[in-house]
């Protein structure tokens, strides 16, 4: 029997979204996976400038917490995780240094308000040498639609 493949996941605000539910569902139908999410930290504010990697530890963890059982689901197996560098191209440098995965899966917000995509991680990401699906939300979380909205981005 062959060893599964390792698949790693990226994802922040999607990591529960349905999206992203239905492309480890058709992952995990193509044959053996295991999966392990990644969660970038976020930082806010200043945070972001000063001390990145001291801030948007437990949103972070909020965020694997309640994606975790719907991923777990959705793979038909146990998804492992762990909150990532703020910057979610090295938190797949990282990630991949520390593991052994044979493809990545990204999800994003939709492209219009997408931090990732303007920062064209998805393509940096294949620079790595692996398979890299993108998943692209549907639409944006209702926090950041109302942020969209009231900086004329809607």
């Amino acid at each position: 029997m062959p060893e599964p493949a390792h698949i790693l996941v990226v994802a922040n605000q999607t990591a529960s979204t349905e999206g992203l539910m239905e492309a480890v569902r058709n992952r995990s139908r193509q044959g053996a996976a295991t999966f392990q999410l990644v969660v970038p930290q976020r930082p806010h504010g200043m945070h972001k400038f000063v001390d990145p990697h001291d801030s948007g530890y437990e949103e972070a963890q909020a965020v694997l917490a309640a994606a975790l059982p719907k991923l777990t689901a959705a793979a038909g197996s146990e998804v492992t995780g762990a909150v990532g560098d703020p910057e979610p191209l090295m938190a797949i440098h990282d990630a991949i240094n520390l593991g052994s995965y044979d493809e990545i899966i990204i999800s994003t917000l939709p492209r219009r308000v997408s931090k990732w995509l303007h920062l064209d991680l998805v393509s940096k990401a294949r620079g790595v040498g692996l398979p890299v699906t993108h998943v692209e939300a549907a639409h944006a979380p209702e926090a950041d639609r109302r942020q969209a909205a009231a900086v004329g981005e809607r």
